[in-house]
């Protein structure tokens, strides 16, 4: 079995924490576990984090998934690169779709199937690793555009929509 790296699990059941670290050793090199998301964005900072699994509710009573929400908008602006797997004991397809919209990788209920749970977070570490990043899919984009244009540069900026000096800039960082 392939290992990934670093896992952030969040969650305030100390059980359901114990459970994800037992389920998840084989796949992770590391797993570390927060029970409350005070301390997540601290946590992003000093360590590179492969993935998060990230509880929707910390309050007791509280089942909108509101904070997890606000956690995950968190993570998408400070950490856009690192996926984040949402995990609730409430079902609720609208809370699920708001979820994704708002940015998650994938959506998990509690009570979770072991084998169901590394398949989901395989496969959005697998899709994660073969997406991209924006300066590559940028690169690529000017050096199309500079060959269509037959290294007009002139041409080519206006193809991209910016101009020389900043083409030549881009094209200098590469």
């Amino acid at each position: 079995m392939t290992k990934y790296g670093t896992l952030v699990v969040v969650d305030d059941n100390e059980a359901v924490l114990t459970a994800l670290r037992m389920a998840l050793e084989p796949m992770f090199t590391r797993i570390k576990t927060l029970g409350t998301p005070d301390l997540l964005v601290k946590t992003m900072e000093d360590e590179e984090v492969d993935l998060v699994v990230l509880d929707m509710n910390f309050s007791l009573g509280v089942n909108s998934g509101s904070e997890g929400l606000f956690w995950l908008r968190a993570l998408r602006k400070r950490f856009p690169s690192v996926p984040v797997v949402l995990l609730t004991a409430y079902a609720d397809v609208s809370l699920a779709v708001r979820g994704l919209k708002a940015g998650a990788a994938d959506f998990i209920v509690k009570p979770w199937d072991n084998d169901e749970l590394m398949r989901k977070l395989r496969d959005v570490l697998d899709q994660h690793a073969n997406m991209p990043t924006l300066d590559a899919l940028e690169s690529e984009h000017i050096r199309r555009a500079v060959d269509v244009s037959h290294g007009n540069m002139s041409k080519a900026a206006d193809l991209l929509g910016i101009s020389r000096p900043t083409l030549y800039k881009k094209l200098k960082k590469r």
